[in-house]
């Protein structure tokens, strides 16, 4: 971190990127290629471990065998948010790629594997109930559990559970699809 923005008066005075200039940026080629844009602020985005890229590909996969209608499961693409374009690992979002002409906005359920930044994914929640996102769920490798966050309002999740092995959570913004938490880290050696 530039030390100057743990000094308080810096960081009043400190000028947030707007989501606008965030995209002129990336049009210019002059945003970083491994970078998200999070609160006005360019975040660098973290490596993955192989944990980390089981994990998201053994959920991507199932979701796309278990989901049906019309909704495009998405890999680590944009959600252009208010302040934000976060580029979540997964995102569920309803209709179909032709019906965008632009990065969604929201999306029915966000997925962030977490192995070594849990606490900043947990940051995320507050980013993903401001944009609507019905459902956010953080797959804790650490601890093979997913935490889920749902029923969003004025930019908070209201309810907040843990599924833990052994569990199976329910999805409430894609009826029918569900998860055995056992089966998904069934194989996938611990963080």
């Amino acid at each position: 971190m530039v030390s100057i923005l743990s000094k308080p008066g810096f960081q009043r005075r400190a000028m947030p990127l707007s989501v606008k200039a965030w995209h002129q940026m990336i049009a210019s080629g002059l945003a970083p290629e491994r970078a998200e844009l999070i609160r006005g602020v360019i975040v660098e985005k973290m490596s993955k471990s192989i944990l980390h890229t089981k994990l998201t590909d053994a959920l991507i996969e199932y979701l796309r065998a278990v989901i049906k209608g019309p909704c495009w499961i998405r890999q680590e693409a944009p959600l252009t948010l208010t302040d934000s374009e976060p580029e979540p690992d997964i995102s569920i979002v309803p209709g179909r790629r032709a019906d965008y002409a632009e990065h969604p906005a929201t999306a029915l359920l966000v997925v962030e594997v977490a192995i070594t930044t849990l606490h900043e994914d947990r940051e995320m929640a507050d980013v993903y109930a401001e944009a609507g996102v019905a459902e956010f769920w953080l797959l804790n490798g650490a601890e093979k559990c997913i935490e889920v966050y749902r029923d969003p309002v004025d930019g908070h999740y209201q309810t907040q559970l843990r599924v833990a092995e052994g569990g199976v959570l329910e999805c409430g913004s894609l009826p029918g699809v569900s998860v055995n938490v056992t089966d998904l880290f069934t194989g996938i050696a611990a963080a």
